[in-house]
């Protein structure tokens, strides 16, 4: 047994492998769960009591020794081969500027954020839908304009089959799976058929948020929608709930906020007024909970929606839609943010 150990020994002291590839060979041959040091360990069993001592000690120091070297040889190996890295003269010149995020993520992450720090869950479905989720079950009427072709893309030969135009589609799948309570955020992307201008896009991006339980009531939406304009414009933000329609929701009302450039005054930007329009919300009707199996009897709830490029010009004063999808690197590199 001492013989077998002292052997190996020897091989370990001999290692003296080209590459990693030969190391790693090694490795396996002698450490690994079925190399040769481990089979030196099993048959140590079979030692006698008298030699067991001496066995165990060389056994120890050869298992030692050749973790040692195959330590020291990894290390040799790998400061050899960055001396032998050639220059790669493709690569762009140090320093190589650092990407960032693009604006609507900046803004989506933080609106994300600021529901999250008061329950709410993200939920997401998909961006092809039909015509009940989208339409039917939000309480949308037949002759409603949402419904014609120039409003909304719909799939050729599959006249129920469109591409969402808001984000409640997936409120309506949450509903219809989960009961209540159900506090939820929904962004994603929306698709409606407009000519691309400065102001508007076939495509943008929404959050929509909606609360389900019992006693929810007009004031947690008026104390949601608080919280949410102090945290994303600033603590010295007011609001203001103006009476408006939606199919979905009743009462119903679009959210005002000071101006955060004018801080209210009066401005170009706000038209002189000192409000700008962020979102609308409103009680989620009655008839939106039966058709989602919802007993509207025993439960109610709030919804609410906002653009994120709204959003975002108010943050950052961004007057043309069409430049968050342009790439314009130019542009996109003036964003920065920790989210």
């Amino acid at each position: 047994m001492l013989d077998k150990i002292q052997k190996i020994l020897d091989e370990v002291a001999a290692w003296q492998p080209k590459d990693s590839k030969e190391l790693e060979e090694l490795r396996i041959k002698y450490l690994s769960k079925k190399g040769a040091i481990s089979a030196l360990f099993n048959d140590f069993r079979e030692v006698s009591n008298e030699q067991k001592k001496a066995v165990g000690m060389k056994l120890n120091e050869l298992k030692n020794l050749a973790q040692d070297r195959l330590n020291e040889l990894k290390s040799s190996l790998e400061t050899q081969s960055e001396t032998r890295e050639e220059p790669d003269f493709s690569r762009s010149a140090y320093p190589v500027p650092l990407g960032t995020r693009h604006p609507l993520s900046i803004v989506r992450n933080e609106i994300v954020r600021i529901f999250q720090n008061i329950g709410f869950t993200i939920a997401e479905g998909p961006e092809i839908e039909d015509d009940w989720h989208v339409f039917s079950s939000l309480n949308f009427p037949p002759e409603h304009p949402a419904r014609d072709m120039q409003d909304t893309f719909f799939i050729e030969q599959h006249p129920d089959i469109i591409l969402r135009t808001h984000t409640s589609s997936v409120q309506t799948r949450v509903m219809e799976k989960a009961q209540p309570p159900i506090r939820i955020i929904c962004p994603g992307r929306v698709y409606r058929n407009e000519a691309i201008s400065y102001r508007a896009h076939c495509f943008f991006h929404q959050v929509e948020a909606l609360y389900v339980d019992k006693g929810v009531s007009y004031a947690d939406l008026l104390q949601t929608l608080e919280y949410f304009s102090k945290e994303m414009f600033g603590s010295q933000t007011k609001i203001r709930l103006r009476p408006s329609y939606f199919p979905f929701t009743e009462p119903s009302a679009e959210l005002d906020i000071t101006c955060n450039i004018c801080g209210g005054k009066g401005c170009a930007f706000c038209k002189n007024t000192g409000w700008v329009e962020i979102l609308g919300c409103g009680m989620v009707d009655p008839n939106v909970l039966e058709n989602c199996g919802i007993d509207s009897k025993v439960y109610s709830g709030f919804a609410l929606g906002m653009g994120v490029e709204r959003i975002t010009n108010l943050k950052y004063q961004v007057k043309d839609l069409r430049m968050f999808s342009e790439n314009d690197v130019r542009f996109l590199s003036e964003f920065q943010s920790a989210y």
